[in-house]
């Protein structure tokens, strides 16, 4: 069949081959021109329906419609219809009515005759990479325009040849739907009516060399279930949050003189329904297990390994594809707000690990999304991880830190979250990480230092604490450099808190000496004093402790049973005293015998025996001692909140030191026998005589010990000892951390 004399060929060739780059100029209502028969102006409006039979142009007027046989210009699918040139201008003028292939009839808006809805400013602060909010605009957007719902597809691929959108409501076909290419921006646009949330699509994408291939997209807001890879349009509006009072509380909350116990949890393997090991409880499930158990174990904050989708479950998150999607093993985005609004309404802060350090090579993410090292670094001495065969984000180039930011700002305003743990920012900030001479490129300065990164970092926290004051960021952070956690003015990074990896290191591996042992490694437990308050610390006992054949935390105590767990509760106890916030992995809470297994539950049968039982309820009192006192929370981050008594017992392998508060006379102290050899009449030095009340003891029967203690109250006497006025005579139990506080 011959087509319109007044259709560019060419541009029909791209068309019918799927490579259409520029849709507008073929498809849709067309430029009027002279109809030199009639010397009318006429306007021409084109279709490409490939599943129609037939196909009529329904005009709306203020009589009501008429419609008029479109005439097949092209075998392959090609419709045209020519009206007046004053009819079709709008919208909602028309409408195009079809019978498909088995003979169903149907009305569709024309695509191709609505108009965008990203304005030129939204594509400059895009390019400018300064459009914090680009998840407003990019993605799948559910939309009504002009009164005409739908949804507005956009996508930025600028090297691309031709991007469409495919998806279930075109069978996949990416010829019926080419996207408009916005010059200079590179973004591809498209609002396509008559669809909704529910939809799965991707974009289809003829890369710079003329490939095509089918990408999730990059700010897609859900996805199928893995391992199928299509992204899905959402309203991520329709939930309707109950959470005003955290909300309006949360900065308190979040403050760094406020407790922070925080408790990690991989959410496919907390726990697993007990009628199938295999299948993962939903988000709904756990609003009703998970937040109800945190509150009744004391913990402050919940911290979920990346909740963001992934394609592999073995990299528990930490290779994620969608930045922006609440991953769908658990339920939809919905129902994950649902849960943490209802850790909101528990009291309870939600933080999250949020990943910008790499990203996986699978072939329907962001390697080479338009054909080119886009997302990524070409040359690999950047752009390649070595550890971890992922690629890493380009930070110098402004759409990529904008993309970054915009995930980070989507997360906090979108879900509530009330913080972020940046993993892997080591990685991030040194251009030699893992690599060996001759694997890296220096700075322009010579140095080791990735200088967009540290960029992009400070932008980052800049953003997060100026759009959404109170939120936490956290970084996890292994080496020396400075500053981590002060603000970007004063030549930090801008980070609210930094994992404190060396006390972790020092700690673990002190306590797996045998006690016999200890005495010669006492620096290893003195040592992160010396630090302490260099940065805004956490303590982690975290996911990393317990994997890679490092065994559980349980496991890895020296000793006999009874041994074993005398150990992890002096652990915890003289972890909950050190000064710094505090996180503990899922599992560790209890005594998890196992290494953990992403693919597995918790052994909760283990809560049946009573070494396993004390052990819980020794962690939720000592959550429940640090939110009560304000020693133990007040000052984490100031050399006044702490003193040591002794840290110089290293024969009898005990530390003992002073926790306070702003208040003078509010003040604890801690004491820790790390052996198990009971020390009765022990003389510890006080700041002042009266009497002190021993309120924790973590040898107590109740928490699985053998019950040597002090009863309760001691009396100090005027007489120095430690360099103080007065001191205490005291029972210090095997293997056990004691806190004691003076009665005012």
């Amino acid at each position: 069949m011959p087509t319109s004399p007044h259709i560019d060929v060419q541009a029909l060739g791209r068309l019918l081959a799927g490579r259409c780059d520029r849709p507008a100029a073929l498809l849709g209502p067309q430029p009027p021109e002279l109809d030199v028969s009639t010397g009318r102006r006429v306007r021409r409006i084109r279709t490409f329906l490939p599943r129609a039979r037939q196909v009529w142009l329904v005009r709306r007027g203020i009589g009501g419609s008429e419609s008029q046989p479109m005439r097949r210009t092209h075998a392959a699918g090609l419709y045209e219809a020519v009206v007046p040139a004053a009819d079709g201008l709008r919208e909602d003028g028309y409408l195009l009515r079809y019978v498909d292939a088995s003979g169903d009839r149907r009305e569709i808006h024309d695509p191709y005759a609505c108009g965008s809805m990203l304005s030129e400013f939204d594509l400059h602060l895009i390019g400018e990479g300064r459009h914090w909010k680009s998840y407003e605009k990019l993605g799948a957007q559910p939309a009504a325009l002009d009164g005409v719902s739908g949804v507005n597809f956009a996508v930025w691929a600028p090297n691309a040849r031709s991007v469409s959108v495919v998806g279930s409501f075109n069978g996949w076909d990416g010829r019926t739907h080419p996207m408009h290419k916005r010059i200079p921006s590179g973004v591809w646009e498209l609002f396509v009516p008559g669809i909704g949330p529910g939809e799965a699509y991707k974009y289809r994408v003829q890369d710079a060399g003329g490939h095509f291939g089918d990408r999730a997209d990059p700010h897609g807001f859900a996805a199928e279930l893995p391992p199928r890879t299509a992204s899905c349009v959402v309203d991520l509006g329709s939930y309707r949050w109950r959470d005003d009072e955290w909300m309006a509380t949360r900065a308190d909350r979040n403050s760094l003189q406020s407790p922070l116990n925080i408790y990690e949890v991989h959410l496919g393997s907390w726990r697993r329904p007990g009628d199938d090991p295999h299948r993962w409880l939903s988000y709904a499930d756990m609003e009703r297990e998970l937040v109800p158990y945190c509150v009744e174990m004391g913990f402050t904050h919940v911290e979920f390994l990346p909740p963001t989708e992934h394609p592999l479950s073995a990299s528990w998150g930490y290779q994620t594809i969608g930045l922006f999607a609440a991953t769908s093993r658990f339920g939809p985005p919905q129902a994950l707000m649902s849960l943490i609004d209802a850790f909101h309404r528990a009291g309870i802060g939600v933080i999250i690990d949020w990943v910008p350090a790499h990203f996986p090579r699978d072939g329907h993410g962001l390697r080479r999304f338009d054909g080119t090292a886009l997302y990524e670094h070409e040359d690999p001495r950047k752009g390649e991880h070595p550890d971890w065969g992922t690629l890493i984000f380009n930070y110098g180039r402004n759409e990529v830190a904008n993309y970054l930011i915009s995930s980070a700002l989507f997360w906090l305003d979108r879900y509530h979250i009330d913080g972020l743990r940046v993993d892997a920012v080591a990685s991030m900030l040194y251009l030699d990480y893992s690599r060996e001479e001759g694997q890296w490129e220096p700075n322009r300065f010579g140095g080791r230092e990735n200088l967009e990164a540290i960029e992009f970092i400070k932008q980052f926290n800049i953003q997060v604490h100026t759009h959404h004051p109170g939120v936490l960021t956290i970084a996890e952070e292994s080496t020396a450099w400075g500053g981590v956690s002060r603000p970007t003015y004063l030549g930090g990074l801008g980070f609210s808190l930094k994992w404190n990896m060396g006390w972790m290191n020092d700690t673990l591996r002190y306590m797996r000496h045998d006690p016999v042992h200890r005495k010669y490694h006492h620096d290893e437990l003195t040592f992160s004093l010396i630090y302490a308050f260099h940065e805004n610390f956490v303590l982690p006992l975290s996911h990393d402790e317990v994997v890679h054949g490092k065994r559980s935390l349980l496991d890895q105590m020296p000793g006999d049973l009874w041994q074993k767990f005398a150990n992890l509760r002096l652990l915890y106890a003289y972890m909950w005293c050190h000064p710094g916030k505090k996180l503990l992995f899922m599992g560790g809470e209890f005594g998890q015998w196992k290494e953990w297994n992403f693919d597995e539950s918790l052994d909760w049968h283990l809560l049946q025996f009573d070494p396993h039982r004390g052990l819980s309820r020794a962690v939720a009192d000592l959550n429940a001692l640090v939110r009560r006192e304000p020693a133990l929370h007040r000052l984490d981050f100031d050399g006044r909140g702490f003193e040591w008594i002794d840290c110089h017992n290293w024969q009898d392998s005990v530390l003992a030191f002073i926790r306070k508060s702003e208040d003078p006379a509010d003040f604890l102290i801690a004491c820790s026998n790390f052996t198990p050899v009971p020390r009765e009449g022990y003389r510890l030095g006080v700041p002042h005589a009266g009497d002190y009340d021993e309120i924790f003891n973590s040898d107590s029967t109740f928490y699985g010990g053998s019950n040597l203690g002090n009863a309760g109250v001691l009396r100090a006497v005027e007489a120095a000892h430690h360099g103080r006025p007065a001191h205490l005579v005291l029972a210090l139990p095997p293997l056990a951390t004691i806190v004691l506080k003076p009665r005012r």
